[in-house]
This record gives structure tokens, sequence and C-alpha cells, in this order.
């Protein structure tokens, strides 16, 4: 029995809710159960030097957890001060909403996800990644409605979830008190039914090839649920 009362196959409820902040070219709050993330997008007419009179765009990410985001507060981080785990995940970020970019048709401007943490409870880079989709979509819609690009360049959609060993049992969309007693844990980031990214590990039990397979199946249900659930929030 999971501590949640859910199936071994069952995501925790989520919502995405847009149009958050007023101000920002794409915006969402989405709440994977307890854990609920604020993603805004910003667009930027410039590109890192780096991309300069290439022809391609770029999309990059930033990622902070609020200072009650868990059960003590944690301390704000200057950027110049980041842990290895927040530049870690933000470049997780970045990495997988870039994957289901053409950057050929974004143009050579950059879009910024900014992913905010407002409480957690396990899965924070995973929602992050999910809603910071949403976000990054909005700001694309506003992009073609001004007539700045003239086709759609996030080809596919993006979503990432959680899936682990828990008490023995693979499970889908780990909260915190699973995450923290996982025998196994892992992130899995997808795309138009192709994997972007894995990122698992042994957490004191090591797993199988069957029981990875396990979890990749339960990662695939996983997404296709994100999925619908970012459609709608676009719509």
């Amino acid at each position: 029995m999971r501590p949640s009362g859910r199936k071994t196959d069952e995501l925790r409820p989520i919502s995405i809710e847009t149009g958050i902040t007023r101000h920002a070219e794409g915006s969402c709050l989405i709440k994977c159960g307890d854990t609920h993330v604020l993603c805004t997008a910003t667009i930027d007419e410039r590109v890192p030097p780096f991309l300069k009179n290439t022809g391609l765009g770029w999309v990059t990410a930033e990622y902070g957890m609020l200072p009650r985001a868990t059960n003590t507060r944690m301390r704000r981080e200057a950027k110049e001060g980041q842990s290895g785990r927040t530049q870690e995940i933000q470049r997780l970020i970045g990495r997988s909403l870039r994957a289901g970019v053409d950057r050929v048709a974004l143009g050579e401007r950059q879009i910024i996800v900014d992913c905010d943490v407002i409480q957690a409870d396990g899965g924070t880079r995973c929602a992050s990644i999910t809603g910071g989709w949403v976000a990054l979509k909005l700001a694309v819609k506003k992009l073609m409605k001004a007539g700045l690009i003239t086709s759609d360049p996030l080809v596919y959609p993006v979503a990432a979830v959680s899936c682990g060993i828990y008490a023995g049992q693979p499970v889908l969309d780990l909260d915190y008190p699973e995450d923290s007693e996982a025998g196994v844990d892992g992130n899995f980031v997808l795309t138009g039914g192709r994997l972007i990214e894995v990122q698992m590990s042994a957490e004191g039990a090591t797993f199988t090839r069957d029981q990875m397979t396990t979890l990749l199946d339960l990662a695939d249900k996983g997404v296709a649920a994100l999925m619908d659930a970012q459609r709608a929030a676009i719509a």
C-alpha cells in the first residue's frame, strides 16, 4: 500500500492553470498533488553571444525553490551561489524543453522559462518541465499571433514524471514520503513517444532489467496523461 493510497500506476491529481501572471508572455501554475510550481516564459529578442548571426533560437530555464516550499525554511539562493542541485535541475529543464523545439522556426530569439517551486512534495523537476512546456507554448502562440514567426517551432510536447521502486514495487509519480524511502528513484522525460532523458539510480537496492522496463512502461502511461492535461490547459 502506498502512503497516499494510490494504485501503483496512478498519478497524483494534476491541474494546470494558465494566465497566472500579468506580464509574462506565457505562464501557468502546475499542481501535481502537493507539489506546486509557478512557470513563466519570457521572450527576449536577443540570443546568447554564441548563437548571434546563426539564425537559431534558444530556450533556457531557471529553477528555484521559495524559502518555505518545504517543511523548513531554506535560504534564498543568489545566482552566483546556487547549489549544485539547482544548477543541475535548471540545465535539465532547459535541455528537455529544447528537445521539442525547431530552433530554426523559432528564429534568432531566446525564450527563458522560470520555474519557481511554491510548495514541494517530490517531483519538482518533473512538474517544472511539464508546466514549463505549457508556459513556453503560450509564449510561442503570442509570437505567432503577432506574426513574428510563421510556423509553430514546438514540434512535440514535452513532459516528465518520476517512477521508482517503493517497498519492492515499481510505482508511478513518487511523492516525498515515497521518494525519501524508495530503493530506486528515476525521472523520465519524454516527447513525441521518444525518450529525451532518463535519470535513475539505486538508493539502497539494485534493480533488474525487467524492473527498468516496467518503470519505462509506467513513465509512458504517466506522461501520456500529463500531455492530455497540457493540451487541455493550452486549449
